[in-house]
């Protein structure tokens, strides 16, 4: 997948509008009076680090005047300083090259006609910098986690929104997120996907996509009395945990669902058997629950939460129901399984690790979780914008995995990020290799 540089997302003032510096340039590569051009990988973070401090990033070509000579190699000379090398001010900006990198990497952000003037934007560009070049210079390991990013059900979804496009063109209607990613979302708006929360927002008639998170048979109805053209891109893994719930409810068993309220795929499959089924998310839940009989009780559990948290509160229930029923399979799926044990298996000689997902998904969210109860400072970044640098200070071995609602050019562009500050070596550590795919539905495949 090729790389495609984005800017970290704009900061706002206080009630909304612009972002108090106004908008700022971020150099992509820094051009000297001599000699060849210096790239700048690292500018999404540069562009991260001004958003936070209230700017408006836009990237392009820095160039430089005759003061900031070439340096032997083709580099810009970059003051003395420390293990980054320091920044310098100049006519058109703040910049810096990044000590001991070769070729030359640079830093570097400067005023545009629309930035905000005065010393508040000055040292904005300065501390943006020299944020960065404080944590550069060292050279530094990646551990990627594989399996990592897009899993099979995910892959799917996409394609069922892309089809139906190309199948019908502008507008589909998609019913929630098609999966949790605010890259992907935008990308499938872009050529014309309409996100909605709910059907009444969908006009009568028209293509409606569901997310791949699933939804209960009263979605289903409502769109057939309104009659929507639906195309349901419900993951087969969900469509599996849906099928348990009708079948345990049918026999009069009470279904105890594990999941995280609110959650999208936890609606769907209550929405199964509502009147036969209880949610509970951790196993201090199970003592408080009622059911009709002791004796007819199962279990499901939601396709992406942590095994180890999952199987306390599966060993709570069946200390309170010793005859509870289970599923015949896992319903974690294998997806979130594989992403839970590869970063388990590169997490313990990670200074930091760094997990590339959205905020609303769940499965990312819990490999977070799974390296902090590892010991191991970890954060969620919806993409390379959002690292800060006082997670890598004295880092030198970066742990880097990705949601499975991830796309995998991100993780790429956070390696690409990370070689800007200097010198990377990356190692891919495998713990399985996955073949699974899922055909599209009959009305989103090719004629």
């Amino acid at each position: 997948m090729s790389r495609t540089p984005q800017t970290a997302a704009p900061a706002t003032a206080p009630g909304g509008g612009d972002p108090p510096l106004g908008e700022v340039l971020v150099a992509d590569r820094l051009v000297p009076p001599h000699g060849p051009d210096v790239p700048c990988p690292a500018a999404d973070l540069v562009a991260g680090e001004l958003s936070r401090r209230g700017a408006r990033p836009v990237r392009g070509a820095l160039r430089l005047p005759e003061s900031r000579r070439p340096a032997a190699g083709g580099g810009v000379t970059p003051p003395s300083g420390g293990e980054g090398a320091a920044g310098a001010d100049h006519g058109g900006g703040y910049t810096a090259v990044v000590a001991g990198s070769d070729p030359p990497r640079g830093l570097g952000a400067a005023p545009t006609a629309a930035t905000v003037p005065g010393q508040a934007g000055e040292s904005a560009l300065r501390e943006a910098v020299d944020a960065w070049l404080a944590v550069a210079g060292a050279a530094r390991t990646v551990l990627l986690a594989a399996p990592r990013s897009f899993c099979a059900g995910v892959e799917r979804a996409i394609e069922v929104v892309e089809q139906v496009l190309q199948q019908r063109g502008g507008p589909v209607y998609v019913r929630k997120q098609i999966v949790h990613n605010t890259r992907v979302v935008a990308g499938l708006e872009a050529r014309g996907a309409v996100f909605v929360d709910e059907l009444d927002e969908v006009p009568e008639g028209a293509a409606v996509v569901f997310s791949a998170h699933g939804v209960s048979p009263q979605v289903h109805r409502q769109a057939a009395e309104r009659g929507l053209h639906v195309v349901d891109a419900a993951c087969p893994l969900v469509t599996k945990v849906h099928t348990e719930a009708r079948r345990f409810a049918s026999r009069g068993d009470t279904v105890v669902l594990i999941g995280h309220g609110g959650h999208e795929e936890v609606e769907g499959t209550l929405g199964q058997a509502p009147a036969r089924t209880v949610l509970v998310e951790a196993p201090e839940d199970v003592a408080a629950l009622e059911v009709a009989d002791p004796e007819r009780v199962a279990y499901l559990t939601q396709t992406t939460l942590a095994v180890d948290e999952t199987a306390e509160v599966v060993d709570a229930l069946r200390a309170r129901f010793p005859s509870l029923r289970g599923p015949a399979s896992d319903d974690i799926c294998y997806a979130t399984t594989n992403r839970q044990d590869a970063l388990a298996a590169i997490a313990g000689e990670s200074d930091v690790v760094l997990v590339v997902g959205s905020a609303n998904s769940s499965n990312s969210v819990r490999l977070v979780e799974l390296a902090q109860r590892r010991g191991v400072p970890a954060h969620l970044v919806d993409d390379t914008g959002e690292i800060r640098p006082e997670w890598l200070a004295g880092v030198r071995t970066v742990g880097l995995t990705a949601g499975a609602s991830a796309p995998p050019g991100l993780v790429e562009e956070v390696v690409a990020a990370l070689g800007g500050l200097g010198p990377v070596t990356v190692h891919e550590r495998e713990v399985t290799r996955e073949t699974v795919h899922f055909a599209l539905p009959s009305a989103a495949r090719r004629s």
